[in-house]
């Protein structure tokens, strides 16, 4: 079982920065902890995370249809 820390990882218990590592449990669950107070948390199960919906993610729209528009140039006054 490999042990990662996440850089920059703050614990919702202790409030400590970078005392966070993640790994794989035997399940196959993804797991989180704090090595400063022992904090543990599952973070999904094993048929995988539910994505959460971000701009890159949700799904395409359809494209709108594009139409040309032509600039005329201003009749000059004659004084």
């Amino acid at each position: 079982m490999v042990k990662r820390f996440i850089a920059g990882a703050v614990c919702p218990r202790c409030g400590e920065m970078d005392k966070i590592v993640s790994y794989a449990d035997e399940e196959q669950r993804q797991v989180r902890e704090c090595v400063a107070c022992g904090f543990f948390e599952r973070l999904r199960e094993a048929d995988g995370p539910a994505e959460l919906q971000t701009r890159v993610t949700r799904p395409k729209q359809a494209e709108a249809q594009v139409q040309t528009i032509k600039f005329y140039p201003r009749p000059k006054k004659e004084q």
